[in-house]
């Protein structure tokens, strides 16, 4: 099985060469890496030229600046990289992030788990941070998701879903569709990942303002957002966080701003997480 890459990366000085040098140490070499570098300032571009000029797995491409949106900006460079390429080539597409260490045998464990399981459909390892000189699980996540930083999916299965989407909560509507299509999502736990850099640390929107945002662009009806919001609350102890995240679902309800799933994915999306609640909060 061959691997497409492709690691989107704006302004990663710090910690893309790690990221580049960890995918060059595979023990599994069928793959190509295509590098999308997404306006950096820094010096970003000399450490991926560095690698391009010394391995021909690497490749780069260079785009402008775009505007740091969470869920779109990254999707967005990903996608054009993906444009790039020709799919037929490639029987495994990732997306991965700049700021990840993958040990070494990574690509190797994923391609043996599609061969030998053809209804897996994504596969990723669990993120590991950094704690006191110790590397300690995220648990940022249930370990059943694949994480935004480490996806890889069977190109069957990526084309079925419609690839990804530009929006929030893309690396959970991703995991909905490709379920409701009958693939399974896998998480690998023996594979273990560095994460870099703490996700969202760099987003200027504010908690609030997110979750409402999030559970509007993921398609949930008023009711089910209103529960996840009540949730969230829950978790911050704090009724005018609850009542903030609503009024920032409802000012995208009333501007009827542009979703990225159709209604009919609207439609699984919701029965799937009804479907959760029952079977996790409501013990029904």
């Amino acid at each position: 099985m061959k691997f497409l890459i492709i690691i989107p990366a704006h302004n990663e000085e710090s910690n893309i060469r790690s990221t580049l040098h960890s995918l060059q140490h595979q023990s599994y070499k069928e793959i190509k890496i295509v590098i999308v570098n997404d306006g950096s300032t820094d010096q970003t571009p000399d450490i991926i030229q560095q690698f391009t000029k010394q391995d021909s797995c690497f490749e780069t491409i260079n785009l402008e600046k775009s505007v740091h949106q969470p869920g779109s900006k990254v999707v967005s460079a990903f996608k054009k990289g993906l444009a790039t390429q020709r799919l037929e080539e490639f029987d495994i597409i990732c997306k991965f992030d700049a700021d990840v260490i993958f040990p070494s045998d990574y690509l190797e464990t994923i391609a043996n788990a599609f061969t030998n399981n053809p209804k897996y459909g994504l596969i990723g390892g669990l993120l590991y941070v950094e704690n006191n000189g110790e590397w300690i699980y995220e648990g940022n996540s249930n370990k059943k998701h694949v994480r935004g930083p480490v996806k890889a999916y069977r190109k069957e299965c990526f084309i079925q879903i419609g690839g990804l989407r530009e929006t929030l909560g893309w690396d959970n509507i991703d995991s909905i569709l490709l379920e409701n299509l009958g693939w399974k999502e896998v998480v690998l736990p023996e594979l273990q990942v560095k994460l870099i850099k703490i996700k969202g640390a760099d987003y200027t929107i504010r908690p609030a303002e997110y979750y409402g945002k999030y559970f509007y662009f993921l398609g949930l009806s008023r009711s089910l957002a209103y529960i996840a919001s009540a949730k969230e609350a829950v978790k911050s102890k704090s009724i005018s966080f609850f009542l903030n995240i609503v009024r920032s679902y409802e000012n995208c309800r009333l501007e009827k701003l542009q979703l990225k799933v159709t209604k009919d994915e609207q439609k699984v999306i919701n029965h799937q997480r009804w479907k959760m609640l029952r079977n996790k909060w409501l013990k029904m």
